[in-house]
């Protein structure tokens, strides 16, 4: 009993400490965020922490961390530019019900769709992604910082770094982010160093989340303005969620709950929209940040976003010391935990193909978002698949008399297979009468219904007989269905 306690106690305390740790890391990140929204920063925060809440609450993975992101900014960014607030608030809500219709569906078990490759590009790119989005922090005015500042930024990351690499040697009963976030603050406070902090980014101060007023027109013109948005921000917000699920779950040797999850980031989206938020998705370097922290439950989550919504309302004059080099510093260590650097040499090694789709997929990920950037390692992995599939029907042939050929296929008969399937014939060379067998081999599409169709034709037109044998049942209906005429195949 007394150890179950001292269990439960070290994962309470465990969970605690590094929500707060993320909250604190969230604070730059979604000010950024805003600012790409064309928001109010704060707007940004209280976004960020409904958000958290919901989806820790709700969501179908425990320790996993969401919050307002870049991804959902720039889809967002267009509609406040072009139409306003009020507009985004609607497409935000619209969001959230798709999503949750998604997980009604049952359409969370798509991710299990997604080749390996595809998530090691994911990994790979969005590590890639949040390395760039720190480079920001070393600019004022879209200006690099001069050597002097950016030297001083330069040791604040060094020393933070070092901390969180060191301080686990001595124990491992506080999380070494938050030690290191509070030493340099101290650091630059004691020392009066002249560097950039949180407070420089913008005024957090705030008050708790209001009730959005729907000042737009609730009418079919408006549905259409949105929906483009709000299907858009669905997609990639699931994506993201879903992804950074996967990888959680394969970090802690855990299963999360895609549907669940699916539902529990539509609410989220809902209740930020009425609050008059931006809307957002999983993080995957909070939630990376979280699962080192060893926070894997949902009280980390929950922390986190009482912790950024307490920072609103009490804390903006502490967090506004911090400096930002320490914050770069943790996401820096960030990247190079969610990286996979094996990678590095693994691509020499695998399949051509699976390399490519890495490459793509990382590559894509970093210039336009990550919903695009699955689809298409998806799309490539399927077209990769086909072809090589496509290459592998095959035929053994034997005459049983003068008059009698028989083809024994092997291999599957489909869109991508139909060119090797139609050379494996010679119709006006055979005999009379010839039989192909399909025990190994079997009809998947349309196109491969057409095919045998053509053939059929061929040897029909020569005033010969073609017989279909060991047809599976699924294929018969298949041909059936196609109004494929069974009587001209004998």
């Amino acid at each position: 009993m007394d150890l179950i306690k001292s269990k439960l106690d070290r994962s309470f305390k465990d969970n605690f400490l590094s929500g707060i740790t993320v909250a604190l890391a969230l604070v730059p990140e979604a000010i950024a965020f805003s600012f790409i929204a064309g928001i109010d920063p704060v707007l940004g925060l209280t976004s960020a922490f409904i958000i958290a809440l919901v989806s820790a609450l709700a969501g179908g993975r425990p320790g996993m961390i969401s919050g307002a992101t870049g991804a959902i900014a720039v889809v967002v960014a267009g509609l406040v530019s072009s139409h306003g607030v009020g507009y985004m608030i609607l497409a935000v809500i619209l969001m959230g019900v798709i999503q949750v219709l998604c997980g009604l569906l049952k359409l969370g078990k798509l991710v299990r769709m997604i080749p390996h490759p595809v998530m090691i590009g994911f990994v790979n790119g969005l590590a890639i992604v949040i390395f760039l989005a720190q480079l920001e922090h070393f600019k004022e005015g879209g200006v690099w910082l001069g050597l002097t500042p950016l030297a001083i930024m330069g040791a604040l990351i060094v020393f933070t770094m070092a901390i969180i690499k060191l301080f686990p040697k001595l124990t491992k009963s506080i999380p070494a982010t938050l030690v290191a976030i509070g030493a340099s603050t101290i650091l630059v406070q004691v020392f009066n160093i002249d560097t950039r902090t949180v407070g420089d980014l913008a005024d957090i101060s705030g008050s708790l989340p209001q009730l959005a007023s729907f000042i737009v027109p609730l009418n079919l013109e408006t549905l259409k303005v949105i929906l483009p948005y709000s299907a858009m921000m669905a997609i990639v917000g699931l994506a993201e969620s879903l992804m950074t699920l996967t990888l959680i779950d394969d970090i802690t040797n855990t299963k999360g709950d895609a549907n669940r999850e699916c539902v529990g980031q539509g609410l989220a989206n809902i209740v930020c929209g009425m609050f008059g938020g931006m809307g957002g998705c999983a993080m995957i370097g909070q939630s990376m940040l979280n699962i080192k922290s060893n926070g894997t439950g949902r009280l980390s989550g929950v922390v986190a976003a009482l912790g950024l919504i307490s920072i609103v309302l009490f804390g903006a004059p502490l967090i506004a010391l911090i400096p930002i080099g320490a914050l770069v510093g943790i996401m820096f260590v960030v990247v190079i935990a969610t990286f996979d650097w094996s990678t590095l040499t693994k691509l020499s090694r695998i399949q051509r193909s699976d390399a490519l789709v890495i490459i793509v997929v990382t590559t894509v990920t970093i210039l336009t978002n990550l919903a695009i950037a699955v689809v298409s390692g998806i799309v490539l992995s399927a077209l990769v698949f086909a072809w090589e599939k496509g290459k592998k029907i095959e035929s053994s042939t034997h005459d049983q008399s003068d008059n009698l050929k028989v083809y024994e296929l092997r291999g599957p008969l489909f869109f991508a297979s139909i060119k090797s399937f139609n050379e494996l014939f010679d119709p006006l060379n055979d005999p009379d009468k010839i039989v192909i067998d399909f025990a190994s081999s079997k009809v998947y599409d349309h196109s491969a219904v057409a095919a045998l169709e053509q053939l059929l034709h061929k040897y029909s037109s020569l005033d010969k007989t073609v017989i279909l044998k060991n047809l599976s049942g699924d294929c018969v209906t298949m041909l059936e269905k196609a109004k494929f005429d069974l009587d001209m195949a004998g």
